[in-house]
């Protein structure tokens, strides 16, 4: 049964959203969902397609995970601070409930910003876009606290001390954890986050979890001082909503990044014969200037507004119906 109400409310928010950053002299995009290449991210699997061209050719072509790989080149030629509202798609996604491949993203990038200022753009955004009968905990003020802290509150570990693997697994596994031979230091803090932090997070308000531990790898600057990343990531409800990076502006760091994701992607994926996006060589030597990126899931966060406990409802044409209708 399709509703028609939850969509006169999602055209109400992305309404909201472009009144919003419009006021603000934001730039509104349109970039492609068909890319040559990608970003490597070994974590999200990708839809592969082809392009057949009697003229040109065959080449084979991806639907975009983010629109990051397309706004970030606008960055570095120029543009103004932007935004774009866009489909993105992710393969082998859970289905249902909070989970479909193909999911509706709001990202945004403000020049001479950094992370901390998101926060505040982002709780000013959620003020704009709220809804009469919005539930207060869809609503600023955000509660902040860093990784590290939550590991604390939660798991009553302090990353400071858990720097090298041996240490970070003898914790986890001193809590009950099982933790295979060979694993990496992040995918051991994953088990720990998400048996321990993400089911304790408060419900209140929404969640700001900052300074992400370094051994993560992302494009977010490392911070001098101490072993933690200008990166957040802001919880609704305990589900996951929006993240946020200062964005890089080493190229040498950018390039060993990005090249260490990629050999990372291809060892794991040519085993199973999984898709193996191309990236493009340019993109690491791009002169981003310094700016700050937020990434939301706006299914997620018209669930979050509306009160709603899932997101299917809020979606014409969910991947699990169709799925079912077929069968």
């Amino acid at each position: 049964m399709f509703d028609i109400e939850s969509q006169k409310e999602r055209n109400i928010m992305y309404k909201a959203i472009r009144e919003f950053f419009d006021s603000k002299d934001y730039l509104e995009v349109f970039t492609p969902t068909l890319s040559p290449d990608l970003i490597p991210e070994p974590t999200i699997q990708n839809f592969e397609t082809k392009f057949i061209n009697e003229f040109a050719g065959n080449l084979d072509l991806y639907l975009i995970p983010s629109p990051e790989v397309y706004m970030k080149r606008l960055l570095a030629n120029g543009f103004p601070s932007i935004y774009q509202i866009s489909s993105c798609f992710r393969n082998s996604e859970q289905l249902g409930e909070i989970h479909n491949p193909e999911f509706s993203m709001l990202e945004y990038y403000t020049l001479g910003y950094d992370e901390n200022d998101s926060i505040a753009l982002t709780e000013d955004l959620l003020k704009a876009i709220k809804r009469p009968t919005t539930p207060s905990y869809a609503l600023p003020p955000f509660i902040k606290m860093s990784v590290n802290d939550a590991i604390k509150k939660y798991a009553g570990l302090d990353l400071d001390a858990l720097q090298e693997y041996e240490s970070l697994k003898q914790a986890a596994e001193k809590l009950g954890l099982y933790v295979p031979p060979n694993e990496e230091w992040d995918d051991t803090f994953n088990r720990i986050f998400i048996n321990f932090v993400e089911p304790s997070l408060p419900t209140e308000k929404p969640v700001v979890l900052t300074d992400y531990p370094y051994q993560i790898d992302c494009l977010a600057e490392k911070y001098i001082d101490r072993p933690y990343r200008h990166r957040w990531e802001m919880y609704i409800n305990k589900t996951e909503v929006a993240n946020c990076y200062k964005e890089e502006t080493s190229k040498e760091i950018t390039k060993a990044y990005y090249l260490k994701e990629y050999e990372r992607l291809v060892n794991q994926r040519s085993v199973n014969n999984l898709p193996i996006p191309k990236i493009d060589s340019s993109f690491y030597d791009l002169n981003i200037p310094k700016s700050s990126g937020v990434a939301i899931g706006l299914d997620r966060l018209l669930m979050c507004i509306l009160g709603k406990a899932e997101i299917t409802p809020l979606l014409l044409f969910p991947l699990s119906d169709m799925i079912h209708d077929g069968l």
